[in-house]
This record gives C-alpha cells, structure tokens and sequence, in this order.
C-alpha cells in the first residue's frame, strides 16, 4: 500500500469565514478585523495561488467550488469528512459543527468519478452525530498506510470507540494517544490530530510536547521507529505556526515533495529543514488567512485520493 499519492482533491470556499460553531474547541482560530466578504476573498486568493503552486510541480488538483447557498465556511477543509483507500473504500465521517455537515456533497464523489475514479465501498460513520460522537477523517486519524498503522489523539472531535471502529473496518492498527496545548494557562485537548503529526514515506513530524502522558509519548515514538520512519520533533510554538500540519503528495513523475503553509515553513529552523530535504523537496505557500480564521492549514485543505481508476 503507498503511503503518498499524486492527486488531490480541493474545495474553493465561497463562504469562508471565521466559524463561530467550531472555535469553541480548535484554539487555533482567532478572529480579524475584515468583513467576512473579504475574508473569503482573501481565502479565495490563497486557494488559488496554492492550487497553482501544486499544479505547477506536476500535483494533479481536482477542484471542486464550494456553493455560496450552503453557507459552508470550513468547506474549504474538506479532508474533516472523507477519506479514500487504493481497494476503492471511502470512508464518510461524522462532524462535530453542524454547519460543517452540509460539506458533505454528492457532487464530490461525482467530480471523482467524472476524472476515472472507482468508489467500490463506502463505510458511512455519519449516523454517530445523532448521538453526539465525531471522528473528523484524517484531521483525527493520522494514517500510516504502508504499515497499516492509524495514529489518533483523542479530543470531542476524534471518539475512542469509533475510532477502533474505523480501524477494524479499514485494516489498521490503531495508535491512540491525547496532545495537549497549553491554553490561558490550562492544558485542553488538540482538536485534530493533523494539527501535530504529520506522516510521510520516511519521516514522521511530530509535536512530542504535547503528548503530556510520558507512556503515551513512548508508545508512540515506538510505533513510528518500528515503521521505519525517522522522528523529527517539533516545539508547541512551531505547530501553532502549523508546522505539523504538512502532508507529503508527489507529481506524476514520483517525485515527492512536503506540503506546508509559509508560516509553517517559516517556524522550522535549519536542522528540521535538513531533515526534512534529506527526503523531499518542501513546497509552501501563504495561506496566513486561512490559518488564522480557520484554524487549519495546508493539510486540512487537501482530500488525498488513491481510489483506483476505473476500467
């Protein structure tokens, strides 16, 4: 099973704002002073620019434009509710925000097939939001997929239950942990995952400071050393720069590259540059916008695709 892919699908956001419904746990967010017209104007420019950013080193970008009447403002995030696997899977996730529900689009899987893709199976976890139970794609699940390992820290978004679920259903083993970060003075639980940790071919990045839980932290670093991956560590200040929120993609050429904001990029120093580069070229792009009204990052922004192509 590879671990990376070289196509990417991606939502334009016609709504973007701040989402008042998800900034009671993702502390990442922080409301500015624009109206809300041109905050999704200024996402929309960042978007495009990242889109262009991608395409131009040979990442196939698959676009789908988020539609103004569903008033969706995190749409633009749309690995939170999908996932796809290389037998043809999808997984469908329940939400924490009800507004970001209305992501969920038939028009997603629709542009999928349109480009070649088959969906075989489609596990739809989405009946747990009745009862109050969310486990958001792979901003709760980080996956290894060579090693059919599937890391997760626990928070109101990402549910231990169903996350076993998950990885009987998909074949992982699962790695479960909690990453705190320190807010007005008191620990609370990251919200996502992908916020930090971040798992490619060769490497993983990680915010071991936030896995306050020593046995945790081993068990962890255990896994990732077993699988082969080297650890490069990040500070708590760099991930709220969103330095773990990266993924590794590749063009068409098999040639990969780790994907992150310019802020991202901007809090590593040179000795996590260098290991990064030992592996892949890094790409990044400013998405400054974005990352303060939507709390999430390059990551979030990209569903990954390994469906296979249909017949």
């Amino acid at each position: 099973m590879k671990q990376v892919t070289d196509t990417v699908l991606m939502v334009r956001p016609a709504a973007f704002r701040m989402n008042e419904q998800t900034a009671v746990n993702n502390y990442f967010q922080e409301d500015i002073s624009l109206k809300n017209e041109e905050v999704n104007l200024k996402a929309q420019q960042e978007f495009d620019a990242f889109v262009d950013k991608l395409k131009a080193v040979g990442v196939e970008v698959l676009v789908l434009q988020d539609e103004k009447e569903l008033d969706t403002p995190d749409s633009i995030f749309p690995n939170n509710w999908v996932s796809t696997h290389a037998n043809g899977d999808v997984g469908v996730y329940p939400m924490y925000a009800e507004n970001r529900r209305r992501e969920r689009r038939n028009e997603f899987f629709e542009l999928l097939e349109d480009s070649g893709f088959e969906i075989k199976n489609v596990f739809d976890y989405t009946e747990a939001e009745g009862e109050g139970v969310f486990l958001e794609g792979t901003g709760s699940i980080i996956l290894d997929r060579e090693n059919e390992k599937a890391y997760c820290a626990l928070s109101a978004r990402a549910n231990e239950d169903l996350f076993i679920e998950f990885c009987e259903d998909f074949g992982y083993l699962p790695v479960i942990f909690t990453a705190y970060q320190s807010v007005a003075g008191k620990r609370l639980p990251i919200y996502h995952t992908n916020v930090m940790m971040c798992i490619a071919e060769q490497f993983a990045v990680i915010c071991l400071e936030s896995i306050d839980d020593k046995k945790e932290r081993k068990l962890v670093i255990k896994q990732l050393k077993e699988s082969g991956k080297e650890v490069i560590a990040i500070t708590e200040k760099q991930m709220h720069q969103f330095a773990g929120n990266m993924l590794q993609v590749k063009n068409k050429d098999g040639k990969t590259y780790l994907v992150m904001s310019a802020s991202a990029h901007n809090a590593l120093d040179e000795n996590q540059i260098g290991a990064i580069v030992k592996y892949c070229d890094i790409l990044s792009s400013d998405l400054e916008t974005i990352e303060t009204c939507g709390g999430g990052s390059a990551r979030c922004m990209m569903a990954e695709i390994f469906l296979p192509k249909a017949n």
